[in-house]
Order: structure tokens, then sequence, then C-alpha cells
């Protein structure tokens, strides 16, 4: 299929994000830069925006995601972009600095790699509001002091629920078993979090015939996994024993050295949390490693060896297609109403952290 025909596809299904896009208002004067997935099905609404008026630079939150002929078309209809598949890391923060000396109105992001950088840089002026959607995001956000009012749109309910909860996972799994041609069944799977990403992971799992035991710090979130019915241990107990071990924390180094240095000869290793070094594949010096197969990578050391899906990045995104279109297309519509809010109302809240109001979405669903 080609990029056109995937794009009119897309437009036909994303039927949500074009009742908001048909609902902005002129948006000239407005300029918003964003650090998304940059991917086909984000297309629907920034090409929406340009063709309102509004100026549009493109940064990424994570350069595994990018979609360079995304980026391409998106330029084509008068955007800006500083972003390419698998950038370095230098070039990636330089291409965030690159998004703010633009002089953005408005931010929009995943993980406040933008918003962190403004607030902890010495600009007072210039972006009027940013709209974030990631709890990673969301947590680094809260220990900063802002300049502006900043929207949380990732702890709205029907993102939570539907996304979070529902399509990580689905989407995580149909990636394992295309890359790998296998399946779950006859394999212990290990989700370290329990969170709603981590949540949706495990009854995925469990529906494509993985033997699912949950890892997590927190106990009331392990408690609660224990009454979901899954099986409950501490990593340390658990990871010689697993056949695929899946991060979902949005936290850096969850799945340390030791950690990977204890995996049985064979074994997967899965992220589906935002951040990108929730394994430690870096700290692997003594391994060879090798891209035995599409997206996935042999770590071998002597006779040990284990496969790292995507060498640590989202796999769901970066190997797979990601949501389905129309559990995407309710996110995408959440995002876009939470712009449309940003640029009429930004100006009637205080700075600092707000949940985007009912009223914002609601009528978008």
């Amino acid at each position: 299929m080609s990029f056109t025909q995937d794009l009119a596809w897309n437009a036909r299904h994303m039927l949500r994000t074009a009742n908001v896009v048909s609902q902005l208002q002129n948006c000239e004067g407005k300029r918003l830069a964003v650090s998304t997935h940059l991917d086909i099905k984000m297309v629907s609404f920034y090409e929406g925006y340009l063709k309102q008026g509004g100026e549009l630079f493109l940064t990424t939150c994570n350069p595994t995601t990018v979609r360079d002929e995304v980026v391409e078309y998106l330029v084509s209809l008068g955007a800006e972009a500083s972003a390419w598949k698998n950038m370095s890391e230098s070039d990636w923060q330089a291409s965030l600095q690159k998004a703010l000396d633009w002089k953005p109105t408005h931010l929009c992001e995943f993980g406040a790699q933008l918003g962190g950088l403004y607030h902890a840089s010495s600009q007072t002026s210039g972006v009027v509001a940013s709209l974030e959607g990631t709890g990673s995001g969301v947590s680094v956000l809260d220990k900063m002091p802002l300049k502006h009012p900043v929207f949380n749109w990732d702890d709205l309910d029907a993102k939570e629920g539907l996304h979070n909860r529902h399509m990580v996972g689905l989407s995580a799994w149909q990636a394992f078993m295309e890359r790998t041609h296998l399946s779950l069944h006859e394999k212990k799977v290990v989700i370290i979090g329990y969170g709603l990403v981590g949540q949706g992971c495990a009854a995925s799992a469990k529906s494509f015939g993985g033997q699912v035991i949950v890892a997590e710090n927190d106990p009331s979130r392990l408690l609660q996994a224990a009454y979901d019915g899954w099986h409950t241990a501490s990593l340390n107990d658990v990871i010689a024993q697993a056949d695929v071990v899946v991060t979902a924390t949005g936290v850096a180094g969850v799945l340390s050295e030791s950690m990977l240095s204890q995996l049985k000869v064979g074994a997967f290793v899965m992220n589906v949390g935002h951040v990108s070094h929730e394994i430690r594949l870096d700290a692997m010096t003594g391994y060879q490693v090798e891209e035995v197969m599409p997206e996935i990578y042999e770590y071998r050391k002597g006779e040990h060896y284990f496969y790292a899906l995507s060498n640590g990045a989202m796999f769901n995104l970066t190997a797979g297609y990601g949501d389905s279109l129309n559990a995407f297309d309710v996110s995408l519509a959440l995002m876009a109403a939470g712009v449309k809010h940003m640029f009429e109302q930004s100006d009637q809240f205080e700075n600092g952290m707000h949940i985007l109001p009912d009223q914002a979405w609601k009528p978008f669903l």
C-alpha cells in the first residue's frame, strides 16, 4: 500500500479527529511546536491544523518512532521540522532547542522534553500554554515552577482507559508475534509494572496463551494484581524463569544490568513504556550485538544470549503499527481538542498544571 493510500484509508476511519479539525477556528498567528510520535496516524490532525493557517514545528518524543515520509509530507504542506528516524541523541537534543528557538506560542508533547527544557531555562515569555499527554511528562512538569498553564490529558478516563489499558498491550503482542513468528503458548511472561499499561499487557498476554507473572514495587498495585488473579512475585525471584520480560513503568533503568545478566538463554525483553531506557541495554558492554531479524537484537556473551526487541525502544510503535485506527482516533481527537482548548481558553487559567476540562473534550467523543 502506498503512502497516499494509507493517508486516504486513515482519513476514512478517523472521523472524530476530523470533527475536531473542522471546528478549529482560523489558526493564523498560532505557532505550535510538537514533540510527539511522528507516525502516519498523526497526519490527520497536523494536516488539518496547517490548512487552517497554523504554523507547525515538528520534533519527536522518540527518534525510533519517526516515519520519515510523514515528516517529508508535512514539510511539503508548510511545516518546519528537525526530526528523522533513529536520529542520534545529540541531534535529538539539538532539535528540541531548535523548536524553542523557533519561538512557539504553544507546545504539544509526549514526555515533557520541550516543556522541561523551556521551564528550566531563563526564558520567561513566548509560550502561552502547553499540552502534555504522558504520565512521565506530567511527573516531570509537576516538579517544576511552571511559567504558563499546562493541560494534562493523559489522566483523562477516555485516554487512560482506552489507549493505556487496552491498546498498548494488544498492539505490542501483535507486533511480537509478527516479528518473532512465535506465539506466547508455554511461555512465562513477566510484566514489570502494573499501571494501566501493565494491566493491558498482562490481559493481552494471557489471551494470546502466555503464563503471566506480575512484578510491581508499589504494594497497592501488587495487591491489585493479585486480586485480578495474576501470579505476583519479586523480579529477583522470577527473572531467571522468564521467557519474555516486559517493562511498562515509564522509569529509566528499571531492568538493570544485573537483571539482564540473569535472563535465561533465549529470553526476550520488550519495552512498552514511554522512556526508551527502561532496559539498561547500554550497560551490556561485554555483549556482542547483532540484529538477527528485523527489530530483534541478539545480545551474546559466550554461551549466554538474550533478545532485545527494537533494542529497548517502545516496541509496539517502533516495530508495529501501534493503536488501531478507531482507537487512535479517540486519542488523537482528545489531543486535538486539547490544542483547540489551549488556543481558545488558556488565558482563563493560572500558571500551573490543569487537567483538561470536560467541556474541552467530551463533546467530541
